[in-house]
Parts: structure tokens; C-alpha cells; sequence
């Protein structure tokens, strides 16, 4: 009689698909959920406490930490500092391997797929692989599309690549259904940090009518209307960032628009 070995499963957190499972079932029920990013270079440490108070009292669900280029080498330092005062989950969004840093609570792991830079789209995934092979977090595979937005935005000038024509919703939609059918999780529409004009609505609504996971839209949204539109068309996650890092007062004002 030959006897069966025991199944081994790969040693990993237990919380490894929880960050994931959390946005999918908001995807399902159709709940809205909301990011802020964290841009590192741009956060005082001495006001961290004030940032915090302000993130508590928003209806955010996420804290996106990272950007196209970051020089600061706090970012562990500013993740061990938030997490003393927000409960929520923490998401590394970065630009570049060297953002990666072990404490956070997982990674979107990035494909610019709008663009045909080689780095963008294995290169820098090949560097970070092994990093976080060894580490134990969450890791998101997330297609990502940049979308044109009126003017040339941090992606597209350190990616060195073009977005995508917001008037070219039929390129978008392929582009998103590539992503989903290589093994993505999560379709990133962006407009890029300081954008001009948001992902169109027709766009998002397209793109979301067209594949089975959920559809994150972030980029040059700046009031309730642009937050309420990018739902309504359906973004199951929005991202809010230049607007929250000019004015943390943002999420108070567009309670009483």
C-alpha cells in the first residue's frame, strides 16, 4: 500500500488575502470604499498627529503609502508612526522597488500596462520579487492604467510613457480586460497625481461593465461630485491624494457641499 504524503502549504501569513477579500466583498455588495495616499515626501513627522485626526474623522478605508518618485527614506519610520494613531489598513503604492519597506500591511504590485516600458512592465517586478518573497504581507497584482488628464503628470514623466487617450475608451477596456485575464486582482484607472481632469465617467463605467474584479479610480478627483460620479459608474475603491495633501480640511468641506 502506497502511503499519501500530507499536502504541504506554503508557510504564509494568515492575513495574506485579507486586504484583498475585504475590497472584493465591497465589490459584490457594491460598498464604497476609500483610500488616501501618502505621499512620503511630503509628510511633516511633526504633524502626523493632526494628519492622523484628520484621517480618523474621513470616511477613508485605506492609507495608500508611496509615489511615482520618493526620495525620503523614512517610509517604515512614517508607516510605524501611523499605525500608533489609524487602525486602518496600510498599502504600499510605490514607483519603485526601493519604496518597499516590511511593515506595512501589503503592496499593490504594479503593472503599467498603458505603456510599453519594459521596466514598468517586468523590470522593476523582477527587482522587487525576491524582497518580498521574504516578506510577510499582502501582495495585490494590479494592473494599472494611466489615463490621459490634461496635462503630463509624475507617471508618465518618470515611467516615460504615454497614457492613454481619454477619449479612447475601447483601448482602456482591452487594456483592462488584458490585465484580468493575465492573473491581475485589481484594475488601477489613474490620472495621475496633480491631474487636471479625472478618469472620464464613461470610461470607468466601461471598463468596470467589462471585467469581473474590482476597478480602483484615483487622479485629479477634488470634490464630493467627482467622488460621488467615480462610484456611481463603478469604482468600488477611490483614491484621494493631492486634493487631501493641499487641504486636509477636504473630506470636512465635501460633508457639507
Amino acid at each position: 500500500m502506497i502511503q499519501k504524503k500530507p499536502l504541504v502549504l506554503l508557510e504564509m501569513n494568515v492575513n495574506t488575502t485579507k486586504i484583498y477579500s475585504e475590497i472584493v466583498t465591497a465589490f459584490v455588495n457594491k460598498k464604497r470604499l476609500l483610500a488616501i495616499l501618502l505621499d512620503p515626501d511630503k509628510i511633516d513627522f511633526y504633524e502626523i498627529k493632526q494628519l492622523a485626526e484628520k484621517i480618523n474623522l474621513s470616511p477613508a478605508t485605506h492609507i495608500f503609502i508611496g509615489g511615482s518618485l520618493v526620495f525620503s527614506e523614512a517610509i517604515e519610520q512614517l508607516i510605524e508612526e501611523i499605525k500608533k494613531l489609524i487602525q486602518l489598513p496600510i498599502i504600499l503604492f510605490p514607483g519603485h522597488p526601493s519604496q518597499i519597506v516590511e511593515n506595512a500591511d501589503g503592496i499593490l504590485f504594479l503593472n503599467l500596462l498603458s505603456g510599453r516600458n519594459p521596466d514598468y512592465l517586468i523590470g522593476h517586478q523582477v527587482k522587487a520579487a525576491p524582497v518580498l518573497k521574504k516578506m510577510n504581507f499582502e501582495v495585490i497584482p494590479t494592473a494599472y492604467l494611466l489615463i490621459e488628464s490634461g496635462g503630463k503628470t509624475a507617471v508618465e514623466v518618470v515611467s516615460k510613457t504615454n497614457p492613454i487617450s481619454r477619449h479612447d475608451s475601447t483601448e482602456a477596456v482591452a487594456t483592462a480586460q488584458a490585465g484580468e485575464l493575465m492573473g491581475n486582482k485589481l484594475i488601477y484607472l489613474e490620472a495621475g497625481s496633480g491631474a487636471i481632469q479625472s478618469v472620464p465617467e464613461e470610461m470607468i463605467q466601461k471598463v468596470a461593465k467589462s471585467v469581473a474584479i474590482p476597478v480602483i479610480v484615483g487622479g485629479g478627483i477634488r470634490t464630493k461630485k467627482a467622488l460621488d460620479l467615480a462610484y456611481q459608474n463603478g469604482a468600488t475603491m477611490v483614491v484621494i491624494g493631492t486634493a487631501f495633501e493641499v487641504n486636509i480640511e477636504f473630506f470636512n468641506q465635501i460633508s457639507h457641499d
